[in-house]
């Protein structure tokens, strides 16, 4: 989730609880090495173990298409402090996909072979390299091919959302199709894609057969979600986060942004996840329409803190 799911987001959200892991946004390769300042800009956590301040792992996710540059980035990424180095070939994005990058790579599984190769030589044996995709770009045929090619490069873990790239976003997820990647290899599984719940949690794990799931926008929607999931696990329950709870994160996260941006930059960010909350909050969706057009942090903050009318069901 380019843009958004930056290391002050990570902090606020794994301090919530539930969260095993995290990867953060990818940095891009391209031709020349990438100078330290760029992986710390990406992964402040390389300089705690790799780790957020509560101890949750964060895997260095990298993009690209040559495989002699991903793997000097690779070994780099380590030599910095990464405890796990993770490939994107996933993100649908237009501007990456016509730069072959992200998922458009999975129209060339050989490629992928090669990429994931050239990195997991690269990097000393004891690190994971792990690979996120689709399944597939055109359609949805090609995930057991190209989790094949990645398995037999080395990726240990292999992260599949569950769309090709022509789906985009749109519901549904086919987690029955990530299953059929599953089967093919013997590498790690997890399954990713329309997460929203606990209950879709639960039918995701028992369509997919995958043990593991990868949260993005249910999370954003949702910051109780993973807590909430490792409750049921344990056949227990937890209130929900109420809304001046969520108000409370986001200030935090404001206040973490703005050591590292420009005040309309923070607001801007402030609007993407108010935009995702939208979709788990009754109250995100009626202060949005005065909330969007808010440029500044603190009257946005003032905003998000007044109190919202409940309205009564028909």
């Amino acid at each position: 989730m380019e843009g958004l799911v930056d290391a002050p987001i990570r902090e606020t959200l794994t301090a919530v609880g539930g969260i095993d892991r995290c990867v953060t946004e990818f940095i891009r390769v391209t031709q020349g090495m990438l100078p330290p300042r760029i992986f710390y800009k990406y992964a402040p956590e390389l300089h705690n173990g790799c780790e957020t301040r509560v101890g949750v792992p964060v895997a260095v996710q990298l993009l690209g298409s040559d495989p002699v540059q991903m793997g000097r980035h690779g070994a780099k990424a380590v030599e910095l402090g990464a405890t796990q180095v993770d490939i994107n070939f996933g993100c649908p994005a237009k501007t990456v996909n016509k730069h072959k990058g992200g998922c458009v790579l999975m129209r060339e599984p050989e490629l992928m072979q090669q990429i994931t190769e050239a990195v997991r030589a690269a990097v000393p044996a004891h690190v994971p390299v792990t690979a996120k995709m689709r399944l597939g770009y055109d359609d949805r045929s090609m995930g057991v091919a190209c989790g094949q090619a990645l398995e037999a490069a080395g990726a240990s873990e292999i992260v599949v959302h569950a769309r090709s790239k022509v789906d985009g976003y749109k519901p549904p997820a086919y987690w029955e199709d990530v299953a059929r990647v599953r089967e093919a290899v013997d590498a790690h599984v997890i399954v990713n894609g329309e997460i929203w719940t606990v209950a879709d949690y639960w039918r995701c794990r028992e369509v997919s057969g995958c043990d593991d799931v990868m949260i993005g926008r249910g999370l954003i929607a949702r910051p109780d979600l993973a807590r909430r999931i490792r409750a049921s696990q344990r056949n227990e329950s937890v209130p929900d986060m109420t809304w001046p709870e969520v108000v409370r994160l986001v200030e935090g996260y404001a206040v973490a942004l703005q050591d590292r941006l420009e005040d309309r930059f923070v607001t801007g960010r402030i609007k993407q996840w108010l935009n995702y909350l939208r979709g788990g909050y009754g109250e995100a969706q009626r202060l949005w329409p005065e909330a969007r057009k808010i440029r500044d942090v603190a009257p946005m903050l003032a905003c998000l803190k007044q109190p919202v009318p409940v309205t009564e069901a028909a």
